[in-house]
């Protein structure tokens, strides 16, 4: 695996649920025009990057965020950059969760019937080493989710994906991870989908 090769992390675009907060994992929603909008202003700085592979997550939102950033041609499916599974809190709020669970925190109390940080960790696991061993020269793009991408972020710099919670990240944003020194570093976070990158 290159030294060289960095993690382009993009974020789908905004969503009703996205919008109020609601939990979306498995739930199939579509973007919002806000949200098209966010994914077409991701282009004029991906058409300026080559990629050896651009890896989506099988849900229509990253899928269309993809597309309309100018990367669809491109994409292959890869079933791990799937959002956190919620089980019992798929579509609830973080606030509605915590009037039961005062303390509740996705990614140090998990989800009932859903995933915790270290069934997440798993799958950001096996999507680093597919995006890092993917043939050819350049970068890879991975467009997913929020609590999704937070949890790959927090595993790339050695945190596991509970290091997620220490990050913020908004619909439509671009982060970069790569090295530094030779250690795993975040170079950019949560950029804005308007091309300034």
């Amino acid at each position: 695996m290159s030294n060289q090769r960095q993690l382009w992390l993009l974020r789908h675009g905004a969503t009703e649920w996205a919008r109020t907060g609601r939990h979306t994992g498995n739930t199939d929603i579509p973007l919002l025009p806000e949200g098209e909008e966010e994914a077409r202003q991701l282009a004029p700085v991906l058409s300026q990057q080559h990629f050896a592979a651009v890896f989506s997550s099988p849900l229509q939102r990253a899928r269309r965020t993809c597309e309309l950033a100018g990367l669809g041609a491109s994409m292959t499916v890869m079933k791990e950059l799937l959002e956190w599974n919620y089980g019992d809190y798929e579509g609830i709020t973080t606030s509605d969760i915590q009037r039961k669970v005062p303390a509740w925190n996705v990614f140090t109390h998990g989800c009932p019937n859903g995933e915790d940080a270290e069934a997440v960790q798993e799958r950001c696991e096996t999507a680093i080493r597919l995006a890092m061993e993917s043939p050819g020269d350049g970068d890879v793009a991975l467009f997913a989710h929020g609590h999704l991408l937070r949890a790959l972020t927090g595993t790339w710099l050695g945190l596991g994906a509970v290091g997620g919670k220490l990050l913020m990240l908004s619909t439509g944003s671009l982060c970069l991870l790569g090295f530094e020194h030779g250690n795993h570093a975040i170079v950019r976070w949560n950029a804005p989908a308007d091309g300034r990158f």
